[in-house]
């Protein structure tokens, strides 16, 4: 799968690249990054007119609501490149009238993934490579300065979770929660994401059902202190509260924003702004409720020989995947912040929409919301929207 992991790095460059399947081969340009010139270079190399294609979750947003994953959709002409920003991820787009709409084959299926992958917005311009043009599509091929990739492997890529993860490097840090701790950084096979196990005490003095967070990172609530979540006092006092049951780990995953990355949040945020919700706002810029892969948190826990653990959660989500990926939850403990008026919607949120076991922390606020279940989920419970 080396081409598709190259691929996701040229996609964020704001480069293209040459997908095939089958015997078709389309250049392909993230709309994100992209700007006039570059467009125009797209559709002169294919020698055919680009084709826009939007998720399922973004043809919702604007009024087209549908099962297929990907939507490819013919303008002709083809506007300038902020009517197509316009139409990938800002609030109130609508098509043009005389737009053809199509369900997205494998090649725009593929496209969609990997810029999902790459934390890009899942927005692409796909250009059919016309005949005419095989012979100046390989001579860039042949220079060095066009990448190919085959639709099946970058699906593949997409699919198969981070890949075995490689242990990189380690160190004591002391915190002010937890003096005896050491992190453990482990770099994804794609070379993207890094993710730190934050290993807590000494493991001969740890419980048998080891005491586990998930975290996914949160530069705004977790280094910054944003009013607009609870992550970063759910971040200190998860690994306040290992600390105290004797000490375990915290795994700290790259997956800002729900696994949508920081420019997605901070554009989710514009829109929770005007009115929005979480869930509402990042389905408006074309992405699912959750984007999070755990199975990088069951390759960490394997890495680290832990298979029984306590869990320190409210995120149903994060029990079920770990439980099918075949690590034992013993059991589980709630993790809250404070609840402040600037969080409040967001805390009612995950638990309405999320499924959050948030019951407790609201109802206090008088916020009435589901109460827990008496017992852990299923495996089978983990679902994507």
């Amino acid at each position: 799968m080396r081409q598709a992991e190259r691929a996701l790095f040229d996609l964020r460059r704001g480069l293209q690249i040459l997908m095939r399947h089958d015997g078709a081969a389309v250049l392909l340009r993230a709309v994100e990054g992209a700007d006039d010139a570059a467009v125009d270079e797209l559709q002169a190399l294919g020698g055919a007119p680009a084709r826009l294609v939007l998720s399922h979750h973004r043809m919702a947003a604007i009024a087209h609501p549908g099962t297929a994953e990907a939507v490819s959709i013919g303008l002709a002409p083809l506007p300038d490149v902020a009517a197509l920003r316009t139409l990938a991820w800002q609030r109130g787009a609508r098509l043009p009238p005389m737009a053809t709409i199509a369900a997205g084959d494998s090649i725009e299926r593929a496209a969609l993934r990997l810029l999902g992958r790459a934390q890009l917005v899942p927005a692409a311009l796909a250009c059919a490579v016309a005949p005419a043009q095989a012979a100046a599509v390989d001579a860039e091929l042949a220079s060095g300065r066009l990448l190919a990739v085959d639709a099946a492997e970058a699906l593949q890529l997409c699919e198969s979770g981070p890949g075995r993860l490689a242990r990189i490097s380690d160190a004591r840090v002391p915190l002010a929660e937890a003096e005896n701790s050491r992190f453990v950084l482990f770099r994804e096979a794609d070379g993207v994401h890094e993710h730190v196990a934050i290993v807590i005490g000494e493991r001969a003095d740890w419980p048998d059902a080891v005491p586990v967070r998930l975290h996914s990172s949160c530069l705004t609530g977790d280094l910054f202190g944003s009013l607009r979540c609870d992550c970063g006092e759910q971040l200190r006092r998860g690994v306040a509260a290992i600390n105290a049951l004797g000490g375990g780990v915290l795994l700290y995953l790259s997956q800002e924003g729900r696994g949508i990355g920081l420019a997605n949040k901070l554009r989710a945020y514009g829109l929770q702004d005007e009115g929005l919700d979480t869930i509402d706002a990042d389905q408006v810029i074309g992405f699912s409720k959750d984007e999070r892969d755990f199975r990088v948190a069951h390759e960490m826990l394997d890495e680290l020989g832990i298979t029984q653990i306590l869990l320190l959660t409210n995120n149903p989500s994060k029990v079920a995947a770990l439980q099918k990926a075949g690590i034992k939850v013993a059991g589980r403990r709630a993790i809250y912040g404070e609840v402040t008026s600037q969080n409040q919607r967001y805390l009612k949120t995950k638990a309405r929409r999320h499924g959050h076991w948030l019951h407790e922390l609201l109802t206090e606020q008088g916020e009435p919301v589901a109460a827990e279940p008496e017992r852990l989920p299923a495996p089978d419970a983990v679902h994507r929207a």
